[in-house]
């Protein structure tokens, strides 16, 4: 098993960019990180955003948990003027797991007390919160809702490993049926009606989720798809603009963000000496978002680039990038050291991951330079985290830095870097893959364990970890 990251110093991590030929960027002047910057009519005080991170810690109608509750006080706490809230349901069938956020007139309470907890946390902490973003991801799993997949296009490599029936262990074939036209009108209407609710506890803003393989993101890549929704560019993006448009007519004050998939790639498999490796694939991929035409593991960003440009136009002020599929190709997404238990070694030195990220996000920022515009990709560098994020601001590559894993490990790390000038390494992520291993759990009453940082936060997630283990 390979282990990649044994940097010392911003030198060594230089002197193995050049090896590799990549292009990630340091520096030791963090004060881009400090300045404000504008998202439509609201001032956010840095230019650090804490990635939308899943607890699976909800309650079964939806509700946040007490673990949820606990996270957003952390995070609102922890000095990033971005808090960038997780994957919200907009139905029940379109959940990902049992214990996904689900926000409905009911639990409307719950959600307002989040939101206040939050901000009372950022100001105990930081002082004022009028220049504090919180948003909340706006979502429907598509072909990975829990209760049933929810396909919107066949894909030949997917398609074998999504479930249909959990009581058989049969796959989706070629005669599953796929949500039709009108089933998918009737979803502009629950986004709508979530956004709104979003918008009456408090939230700033509300993102619709494009990413990771989700039904959106599926449906941007949905070429073989006959009708309204699929086939060509204007098809493909249909059912997003209906749902912004819809969106800004219910809730007209409401920020309108997306955390959008710039490529998606294809699934990669486990090969015998556990490396990853890519599926046997012919030609260009059929289905699939930012692929290159002749080579479906080549990144082609004209589309994803053309859409930011049309989502702009429709009221879009902030994009949030992403890049993969957590289930099928997580090194994409989350370049790592150890592998999650039921995963594969890196195919790739997880630096060439990272400026993966760092290169799309900063051509989409080139492209639309007026747009904040979120990177991903950060954790990996653990505690020089900070020195490519200051390059990356500071060289206009991105508006603000994103950190997923990294904010559950040690949510406070704003407020490191502005007392110490470092974050702590006692409490860096390391990559190690424990949360995504606890997500991946789910022999739980509730069919899903809570998720979080074992090794560095053990108060809440050392006794689950055990559990999980069988200790």
């Amino acid at each position: 098993m390979a282990r990649f990251f044994k940097y010392k110093s911003v030198a060594d991590l230089a002197a193995e960019n050049a090896r590799l030929g990549i292009d990630l960027r340091f520096s030791d002047d963090f004060s881009p990180l400090a300045a404000p910057a504008t998202v439509g009519p609201q001032t956010v005080g840095n230019r650090w955003c804490i990635h939308p991170m899943e607890g699976c810690d909800g309650e079964p109608d939806g509700s946040p948990g007490e673990l949820t509750f606990r996270r957003y006080q952390r995070f609102g706490g922890g000095g990033a003027k971005v808090v960038w809230g997780e994957a919200c349901a907009v139905t029940d069938d379109g959940r990902a797991n049992p214990r996904q956020l689900w926000l409905m007139d009911k639990n409307k309470p719950a959600y307002a007390r989040l939101v206040a907890e939050c901000r009372a946390a950022h100001r105990a902490e930081n002082g004022d919160d009028a220049d504090l973003l919180f948003g909340l991801q706006l979502t429907h799993s598509g072909r990975y809702s829990y209760r049933r997949p929810v396909i919107a296009a066949l894909d030949p490599l997917l398609d074998p490993r999504t479930v249909a029936d959990k009581s058989t262990g049969a796959t989706v074939g070629s005669d599953y049926p796929l949500v039709t036209d009108d089933e998918l009108k009737r979803f502009v209407d629950d986004y709508a009606r979530t956004a709104k609710l979003a918008a009456e506890v408090g939230f700033d803003f509300v993102d619709v989720k494009q990413c990771h393989r989700y039904l959106l993101n599926e449906l941007l890549g949905a070429r073989s798809r006959p009708g309204l929704y699929g086939g060509d560019y204007e098809n493909r993006t249909r059912l997003a603009r209906e749902i912004f448009q819809a969106i800004r007519a219910a809730a007209p004050g409401l920020i309108l963000a997306t955390r959008l998939n710039g490529y998606d790639g294809i699934p990669f498999h486990k090969e015998p000496d556990g490396a990853g490796a890519p599926d046997a694939h012919t030609g260009a991929a059929v289905n699939g978002w930012g692929l290159s035409a002749a080579d479906p593991l080549v990144p082609d960003l004209a589309e994803p680039i053309r859409w930011v440009g049309d989502m702009q136009r429709l009221g879009v002020r902030l994009v949030n990038i992403a890049l993969g599929n957590p289930y099928a190709q997580p090194h994409f997404g989350r370049p790592f050291e150890y592998p999650p238990p039921d995963g594969y070694e890196s195919p790739e030195h997880p630096l060439v991951g990272v400026d993966r990220h760092f290169r799309i996000a900063a051509a989409i920022q080139a492209a639309y330079p007026d747009l904040p515009i979120v990177g991903t990709g950060y954790s990996y560098l653990q505690e020089f985290l900070p020195h490519a994020g200051a390059a990356n601001v500071r060289d206009g590559r991105v508006t603000f830095v994103g950190v997923g894993r990294g904010a559950l490990a040690q949510p406070d790390w704003v407020r490191q870097l502005r007392a110490h000038g470092r974050l702590d390494r006692t409490r860096v992520c390391r990559t190690f893959s424990y949360c995504t291993a606890l997500m991946r759990a789910k022999n739980h009453p509730f069919g899903q364990y809570p998720t979080g940082c074992p090794p560095f936060d053990k108060e809440a997630y050392g006794a689950v970890w055990k559990e999980v283990r069988g200790e």
